[in-house]
């Protein structure tokens, strides 16, 4: 008798289980505003581009690291076009279609970055530079010598 209370318990207790496992989750695709703000962040180093809705939520990113580029390889406007690209595709299959772009730095990759989010299919209303200018800040780094 003792055997057959333990038994019961024990199916009791694996019935909700199971019926957990039998219900899937699907995750449904974010869908997001037409228009965004991407920003193009160009250092000497590296490109970073980053797809922002109107919020400032990060949509869609993508750098020269993610692309598969290291090292000085980084710095080139090809790998920046290329980190545009891969952010622009996924911006565009959530459901962007306009963006205002913001340029931020003095890197190689800051014009093909934007005119690879012009080819990737994302229209292109507005380019705003906001490199930071210092009103007599921190000492500069010294001039190369090459």
């Amino acid at each position: 008798m003792a055997e057959e209370e333990i038994k019961e318990t024990a199916a009791a207790a694996e019935a909700p289980a199971a019926a957990a496992e039998d219900v899937k989750v699907k995750k449904g695709k974010k869908r997001i505003d037409i228009q965004g703000i991407a920003c193009v962040n160009a250092t000497f180093n590296n490109t970073i581009v980053s797809i922002t809705d109107a919020r400032g939520n990060v949509v869609a990113w993508g750098s020269p690291g993610n692309s598969g580029f290291k090292g000085s390889r980084k710095s080139t406007p090809f790998a920046a076009q290329l980190a545009a690209e891969t952010a622009a595709h996924k911006a565009f299959d959530l459901g962007m279609r306009k963006v205002d772009v913001r340029v931020k730095g003095a890197g190689g990759g800051r014009e093909s970055a934007v005119r690879a989010l012009k080819n990737a299919g994302l229209e292109v209303l507005s380019i705003r530079d906001v490199t930071g200018i210092p009103h007599n800040g921190c000492r500069p780094k010294k001039k190369r010598r090459v």
